[in-house]
């Protein structure tokens, strides 16, 4: 019993690493990042992890450890590190970026945060939820509710949906649907929201929550998201692959 019990939780007996690096030159101090880190992983502790149930390990470094995921500041995706930095690391562990100076007024906390949550359910960026024969929807924990937030530990970290957001049938009253309870169905969004959808397996596009909300996204710098690596036109630099082939 006890060694079946261990195969059903798999790795989730052990929270996996996650390696912090700042690369940003002036707008994050060393300080600031240590505060910002202890804030996630006390946001992720108390709010994520009794919804998602798989722990992690944050912590500060500029040498991760091989085994190590990775969370990492840039100050744009022209930074002289983000080059080598794709989907994967050079070892082929997961990767999330986040740009400072593309943030615009939104907290970094915030960005932080809704790459973090959407990085540890889907590391790969390649699952996606199915709402009918015909439509998928990418396993993505932020974007739907990606300008809502609360506040941990005096920084705003963002909102995010609950599993049942990604399950097409009819839920029970008073089932909440993302963790401020916003939202009242699966794959509904906000006014400041987005999706990522697959049509007829194939197509892959993005609905909005208002057409305000298209525009500030049409305005951003996508290159280097990990959400642009679910869609062949999406602004991101080349993966590992392709860089490989080139050589």
């Amino acid at each position: 019993m006890k060694k079946a019990r261990r195969a059903l939780l798999g790795r989730s007996l052990k929270p996996v690493r996650i390696a912090c690096i700042n690369y940003t030159e002036e707008t994050i101090s060393g300080r600031m990042m240590s505060k910002l880190t202890a804030a996630l992983q006390k946001c992720y502790d108390k709010h994520f992890l009794p919804v998602w149930g798989y722990p992690v390990d944050l912590y500060v470094t500029r040498k991760p450890k091989a085994t190590d995921w990775q969370l990492v500041y840039f100050d744009d995706a022209s930074h002289k590190n983000m080059l080598g930095r794709h989907e994967l690391t050079h070892r082929g562990q997961p990767i999330s970026k986040i740009f400072v100076k593309a943030l615009g007024e939104e907290p970094v906390s915030v960005a932080a945060s809704h790459e973090l949550f959407e990085m540890v359910l889907d590391p790969m960026a390649n699952l996606w939820a199915d709402k009918n024969p015909n439509t998928q929807y990418a396993y993505e924990m932020c974007d739907a509710v990606e300008e809502d937030s609360f506040v941990v530990a005096r920084f705003e970290m963002s909102n995010f949906v609950y599993p049942s957001w990604f399950e097409p049938f009819e839920h029970p009253q008073g089932t909440k649907f993302d963790h401020k309870g916003t939202l009242k169905a699966p794959f509904s969004m906000t006014e400041g929201g987005y999706v990522i959808k697959k049509v007829n397996g194939r197509k892959v596009i993005k609905a909005f929550g208002s057409p305000e909300k298209r525009r500030r996204f049409n305005a951003e710098d996508r290159r280097g998201h990990r959400s642009e690596f679910r869609d062949p036109q999406g602004e991101h630099h080349p993966g590992r692959r392709a860089s490989r082939r080139r050589g």
